[in-house]
């Protein structure tokens, strides 16, 4: 099945035999692989296209592993590493843990080893994309680099945005609800020289008239009734970042008189303060209505409308973009995967050609939101049509009750001996014709796979698919020592 989201893992081992082992069982998972000879060729590969985690072998000609992944870790790559090592030598697994890696294991290993633990990288590298993406919102840092989109709608916005950035010019966010406007206001600041400082939003839409007065420009203690303290205001929380004034078209015309002057002198005024107080904040608005026909119709300062809209910016609607809903469908899926818990690995064709045919009339949140209820939802691996009801129309299909038991169906214990081989080296029944122990019978393979293997014991807790030392206790436990002697 193809789907969105394939993540390409990078194998890096100078064994072509042992990359070729690796890439085919993990592209029966899905995944797309990439191959590098030596450490040089990875960090190339990584310069060029990344990858969202690696394997590293780590003895290899030239630059070996450790050193790969001390480089690759220099250089700022984050992704997380698999190590991969035929020795098993403890120091130097030590020293790979130490230097950055996620996991390792022994060459070679069973499919299953291996997937576990590329299922493992890939969700920490989820994960630690979630939890810098958190940091550089706290932080006010996020970037233009941080808004999903290549079309040319949001080249644009980008292109504007990063300009705009360079001055404390206002900005005016135009655009539909849903459309991701604060987020556009957090990326300007973010690439301003005020990223770092405050960004402070306010719902201008969402104020109670009777506070916006002071939830804006503060007030003293005791001003009016129940002012028991001082309370700064919005403005003088943002005093040196950027004040975000989101649907600001929904302002009273008494607090666009107080607005302007603020935006023209930089100073406010407190209820109850005896003086103005000077503040220092970057000016960005947003709203989804039209202010010039609000201005027309004198429900809108003029003089304010031209205050604010000194630098417009038009945030396109996502019917206009389409092209960018697979990127913000792998963007949410990868989010709520670490809010949820959950291993969504992607979403199929079908189901990405479905969601973007859709007009989605609220936009960008409305996306997020049927995301969100798919994950929460879904218990395939990959996002379905039906995992969207009220877009396909579809139910997810009702799971096939189980088989009743029959007579047919179920074989008898008489049937199940009678099907057991007789002339195995290894007897399952005893002279009676009960089954036998399940120690005695471990015995026996044990004491056959050293004969068959000459006492080589790696190769027969290999074979045997256990560890060594596992081996060597159920060695000593079954009394089986003077067999390695005998072999020695």
């Amino acid at each position: 099945m193809w789907c969105f989201m394939a993540k390409t893992v990078l194998v890096v081992d100078d064994d072509p035999t042992q990359r070729r082992l690796i890439q085919a069982v993990l592209e029966r998972e899905g995944l797309v692989v990439a191959h590098a000879e030596n450490g040089e060729q990875a960090i190339d590969r990584l310069m060029a296209g990344g990858a969202d985690a690696v394997m590293l072998d780590l003895v290899m000609p030239g630059q070996g592993g450790l050193e790969t992944l001390k480089e690759m870790r220099a250089r700022g790559f984050t992704q997380p590493v698999i190590v991969l090592t035929a020795t098993g030598g403890i120091d130097t697994v030590v020293q790979a843990m130490q230097a950055g890696a996620q996991d390792f294991f022994i060459k070679p290993a069973s499919p299953e080893r291996i997937m576990v633990s590329i299922r493992n990288a890939l969700q920490m590298g989820e994960l630690k994309g979630e939890v810098d993406r958190l940091k550089k919102r706290s932080a006010g840092k996020i970037t233009f680099e941080e808004l999903i989109g290549a079309s040319p709608a949001m080249a644009m916005v980008k292109r504007l945005g990063e300009r705009a950035a360079r001055s404390s010019i206002p900005i005016l966010i135009l655009g539909e609800s849903g459309v991701g406007k604060e987020l556009i206001a957090r990326a300007v600041h973010g690439a301003s020289d005020r990223a770092g400082k405050p960004f402070v939003a306010v719902n201008c839409g969402a104020l109670p008239e009777n506070l916006v007065e002071s939830i804006l420009f503060g007030h003293e203690k005791g001003s009016f009734t129940g002012a028991t303290d001082k309370h700064l205001g919005k403005f003088q929380e943002a005093s040196g970042g950027t004040l975000f004034l989101d649907e600001v078209g929904e302002l009273p015309l008494d607090m666009q008189v107080k607005l302007l002057r603020a935006l023209q002198e930089g100073e406010i005024d407190p209820i109850g303060a005896k003086r103005p107080v000077r503040v220092d904040a970057r000016i960005i608005s947003a709203t989804n209505r039209d202010l010039a026909q609000q201005v027309a119709h004198g429900l809108f300062r003029e003089d304010l409308y031209y205050r604010l809209n000194v630098f417009p910016i038009e945030a396109p609607s996502l019917r206009e973009r389409r092209e960018d809903i697979p990127a913000l469908v792998e963007h949410f899926i990868r989010r709520f995967n670490v809010e949820e818990g959950k291993r969504v690995a992607g979403a199929t064709a079908e189901t990405m050609a479905l969601l973007a045919a859709q007009d989605w009339p609220g936009n960008v949140r409305q996306l997020e939101n049927a995301v969100y209820r798919a994950i929460v939802l879904s218990d395939a691996p990959y996002l379905q049509p039906y995992d969207f009801p009220a877009i396909s129309g579809l139910q997810a299909p009702l799971p096939a009750p189980a088989a009743e038991p029959s007579a047919r169906t179920v074989p008898s214990i008489a049937e199940l001996i009678e099907d057991l081989p007789t002339d195995s080296p290894v007897r399952i029944l005893d002279e009676r014709g009960h089954l036998r122990t399940l120690e005695e019978i471990e015995r026996d393979l044990i004491q056959l796979a050293i004969e068959i293997y000459s006492g080589h014991m790696s190769e027969v807790a290999r074979r045997l698919g256990i560890g060594r030392s596992t081996l060597y206790r159920k060695v000593r436990e079954q009394g089986l020592d003077t067999m390695l002697d005998e072999a020695v």
